[in-house]
């Protein structure tokens, strides 16, 4: 019988927050995961991972479940491709790193990504033009009703822009145990996203390689990023919000400075981070809440903040927005404690 404990999670959540679980599970194998659904008779748990890229509102009421299966190793390859099976405990930006030592395109521009892998699916993770879906194989996940392992390809995962059908339709039914990659032996090099380019071109490098491009994608990252040992935060709270182009056409006539990315359904990607900005968000501090004063859409924990002081700010700075702009943000960030439909 697993026999849940009493467990501290301040330092398993970026945002620091001071939050315990009086059932708290450690899970390093899928068997012992198995074992646990086939045992209990509860429907109400948190699978947690990384805590990269969550806000607890309030502490946890069922069983929380960190995932902490390890492992990362090739299961197949061929002359173009090598696929790469990763547990879901693993450090998502170690798997850059084996990448990277591996010659093995793909996932550099995804570099310092906080969180760990069984997350990345979920929430189809993306940064400078490339997103996990371009990568992705497979996944196995465990059925938490059944204790059953099931297998998600690409497209069974449903992914879209931040999200996957584990974050709508099988939200809290499954736990992503192992994925599995497919990164290229012959790899394209993406400097779409202006800034990389740009960093690229103060080091006089004009043929990079997928060292070169991870380098400066983690130069750029902590430039403009807090470090969330030293101040508590979860990267990005909002998603950027995507529009159409007559909003867009009619937003730059008050504003010829917004930016918009054109996506692959036609609409436009407007940066959240520039919203907020505008509305004068920007290394603006409330209590012990704030945003980072070198990037607005990372909402901080100046130390002492509550989930529900953090929340309460960003429920102010979507307002904000929509009042200046007629777009309303969504959370990027997993609320723990209140439905994501409520924020």
């Amino acid at each position: 019988m697993i026999t849940p404990t009493h467990k501290d999670l301040t330092s398993l959540n970026t945002f620091g927050l001071s939050v315990s679980s009086s059932r708290y599970i450690a899970i390093k194998t899928v068997d012992k995961l198995r074992k646990w659904c086939k045992e209990t008779h509860d429907d109400n748990w948190l699978i947690l991972g990384g805590g990269s890229n969550i806000l607890f509102v309030d502490e946890p009421k069922g069983a929380v479940l960190h995932m902490n299966i390890p492992g990362i190793h090739y299961v197949q390859e061929n002359d173009a491709y090598a696929w790469i099976q990763i547990g879901a405990g693993v450090v998502w930006h170690d798997v850059v790193l084996f990448a990277l030592r591996e010659n093995l395109g793909g996932i550099e521009n995804l570099a310092l990504i906080p969180g760990n892998c069984g997350a990345a699916p979920m929430q189809n993770i993306g940064a400078y033009g490339v997103e996990l879906n371009q990568v992705f194989d497979h996944l196995e996940a465990v059925n938490l009703k059944t204790g059953g392992i099931e297998i998600f390809n690409n497209e069974s995962c449903r992914f879209g822009y931040r999200t996957s059908v584990f974050k709508t339709d099988y939200k809290n039914k499954f736990a992503i145990t192992k994925i599995t990659l497919r990164l290229s032996k012959k790899p394209v090099i993406n400097t779409s996203y202006g800034s990389i380019d740009q960093e690229l071109k103060k080091k006089k490098i004009f043929k990079p390689g997928i060292q070169d491009v991870a380098s400066a994608v983690i130069e750029i990252r902590r430039s403009k990023l807090p470090d969330p040992v030293q101040t508590g935060n979860a990267g990005s709270f909002f998603k950027n919000p995507v529009i159409t182009d007559a909003q867009f056409s009619e937003l730059i006539k008050s504003y010829p400075d917004l930016p918009g990315y054109k996506t692959d359904s036609g609409y436009i990607k407007i940066p959240a981070g520039w919203l907020i900005e505008k509305c004068g968000w920007k290394g603006k501090r409330v209590g012990n809440t704030g945003t980072w004063h070198q990037q607005a859409l990372v909402i901080i924990n100046h130390g002492g903040a509550t989930g529900a002081e953090i929340l309460a700010m960003a429920r102010t700075i979507r307002d904000d927005v929509f009042k200046s702009f007629s777009i309303e943000l969504q959370p990027e960030v997993n609320l723990i404690g209140i439905e994501q439909e409520d924020f």
